[in-house]
């Protein structure tokens, strides 16, 4: 018997989730109905409502989204400039 983990995409476990909050159906329904564990679906549905307000927040990106900022990268060029100049020095260039 094989004990590989399921993976299911984004959509449809937004399916689900939006199901499990519409409340048409019990989460035990939606269990049988969809072939998962009933935990599932709950983890789902919270992860769902949990992240809800960010859906309206205008203009404004997630944390992990935006990267390194504008001074950061500038000090990134200036340090690397730096570098190159040295080594460039070294090799008589």
């Amino acid at each position: 018997m094989s004990n590989k983990r399921r993976k299911f995409k984004a959509d449809f476990k937004a399916k689900v989730a939006l199901e499990a909050i519409k409340g048409e159906r019990t989460i035990s329904e939606l269990a049988a109905r969809y072939e998962i564990h009933p935990t599932m679906i709950n983890t789902w549905k919270k992860a769902l409502l949990d992240g809800a307000s960010g859906v309206f927040e205008k203009g404004k990106k997630s944390p992990s989204s935006q990267g390194p900022g504008e001074e950061e990268l500038y000090r990134q060029i200036g340090k690397l400039k730096v570098e190159n100049d040295f080594l460039s020095k070294g090799l008589n260039l």
